[in-house]
């Protein structure tokens, strides 16, 4: 980037460009450095200032988090990341080698190691593409560092002996070893066997949060990337919540129900029809927070779910692109087995709504089943009813799976697609379905009829093990019980 800023006084005439220091604030691999990480060592850069070879201007500097995930495409997901800044207004990119990429298929017959991608992939494409619409590259070779300054740059080929290779590999090698600067004027050839680093490399500062970071790896307490704290979009009219959305104080109530679960009817009382139920959303479209109705809490509020680890659980594979939500009045019994011999996931029945506008959290809609997919998740049937709320454009038009396509050609793939891998990105292993085909509306009418029946065999229950797991003090649960 300090190159960059210097071709463009030198060769290009300005007086003061703005650098645009620009993160990757969205999902990243496990073994990628998390982005706090990555901000607090931007942070010395900047702090630093050119008191340093390894600083960066802060009066010409703007750091801003790019919010996109990491999704290692190589050559094209360089043009993304310059179109969409070309958008946000850069008249320039800087690109380099080795564009993100994936080391070849193990199943490769020969050379099963090798970068995916070649490391001038990237930018030869960059330089070919024809949808950058007068946005300029400033395009550079591998960056060394230079002993006789101190500095990283483009290494000059006549003098090719004053410079030395510091590789990602290496540096981080470096960083789990602890390294200290070098002796002034006596950088070694062998930085690992030295534990050293050259004094120029990067701040001081910056180097020190990046050996805390990988001598403490495995300590968990780190943010693997952006996570919006905004205001959640939800039904302002009918429920009320408290504490922050996206940490897990959050709960959302309805102002009218008792319980979300156990108190809004099955069917939606106006159409005496079994075929269109209600609808509660506890994730909107597009929302990547992993929200649901909590069975333990009272009052079964909508809470922010967590990880094992007790952190708040966000959509990393991609926000749905459906809404998401729940079937009141049932549940999914553990000890009701499929044919597969596999049990009930123990929650109420999940929706997938397939419209074509959000809707808002707490929301409840009478939505007309369409069908079902049944999700085997970690051990449990996960049934997926699958509906069209009334308000959509399409509710006249889709009344079944084949209508669906109809109307909107590929959603079911793209749902299957969706439901198999969403775990993938958080290191799970590929779900997998009964069937790629949905069932039918009568069978998934049959499903909802038997979590129903199954949840009033639970309100009706005695036993200590769901009065102390689940709570079931909502008003139509109490009566059956009484």
């Amino acid at each position: 980037m300090k190159s960059a800023g210097e071709n463009l006084k030198e060769k290009f005439g300005y007086k003061k460009p703005v650098l645009w220091l620009s993160p990757l604030g969205g999902w990243t691999k496990p073994d990628d450095v998390p982005l706090d990480v990555r901000i607090h060592q931007h942070e010395e850069v900047l702090k630093a200032g050119l008191t340093h070879p390894g600083g960066l201007d802060p009066d010409s500097t703007v750091m801003a988090i790019w919010p996109a995930p990491m999704v290692y495409a190589g050559p094209t997901e360089v043009q993304f990341h310059a179109k969409s800044r070309r958008s946000a207004g850069a008249s320039y990119f800087v690109v380099g080698r080795d564009p993100a990429g994936m080391k070849g298929s193990e199943l490769a017959v020969a050379s099963p190691d090798d970068d995916l991608y070649n490391g001038d992939h990237g930018r030869y494409v960059l330089q070919m593409s024809p949808g950058l619409n007068g946005m300029k590259m400033l395009s550079f070779v591998k960056v060394m560092y230079d002993i006789s300054d101190d500095t990283m740059k483009v290494p000059d080929a006549s003098r090719m002996d004053d410079f030395i290779s510091i590789s990602g590999s290496k540096m981080r090698a470096l960083a789990r070893q602890g390294a200290m600067p070098c002796p002034a004027n006596n950088i070694p050839n062998d930085l690992l066997e030295a534990n050293c680093v050259p004094k120029g490399f990067m701040v001081p500062d910056g180097w020190n949060i990046v050996i805390d970071y990988y001598q403490n790896i495995d300590s968990g307490n780190y943010v693997p990337w952006s996570q919006p704290l905004v205001e959640p979009k939800y039904d302002d009219t009918h429920t009320h919540y408290h504490g922050t959305f996206g940490k897990t104080d959050f709960k959302l109530t309805h102002k009218s129900y008792d319980s979300f679960w156990h108190d809004v009817p099955l069917y939606h009382n106006r159409y005496g029809d079994k075929k269109i139920i209600n609808f509660i959303v506890e994730i909107p479209m597009y929302v990547s927070a992993k929200m649901e109705v909590s069975k333990e809490v009272k009052g079964n509020p909508i809470m922010q779910d967590v990880n094992k680890d007790g952190s708040p659980r966000y959509y990393t594979y991609g926000a749905p692109f459906f809404n998401y939500g729940l079937v009141p009045q049932t549940w999914e019994d553990p000890d009701v087995k499929s044919a597969a011999g596999i049990g009930g996931d123990n929650d109420p029945l999940d929706v997938i709504e397939l419209g074509s506008e959000q809707l808002i959290m707490g929301s409840i809609s009478a939505c007309r089943v369409i069908g079902s997919l049944e999700l085997i998740d970690e051990g449990e049937t996960d049934f997926k009813i699958l509906c069209i709320h009334e308000g959509d454009k399409d509710y006249d038009s889709i009344h079944d799976i084949d209508s669906l396509e109809a109307v909107k050609p590929g959603t079911i793939d793209r749902l299957v697609h969706w439901l198999k891998m969403y775990k993938t990105s958080d290191g799970k292993a590929v779900n997998t379905l009964a069937s790629d085909e949905p069932y039918s509306v009568n069978y998934s009418l049959e499903i909802i009829e038997d979590c129903h029946r199954r949840w009033k065999d639970l309100c009706h229950g005695s036993g200590s093990l769901f009065d102390d797991e689940f709570w079931l003090d909502g008003a139509a649960c109490r009566g059956r019980r009484q």
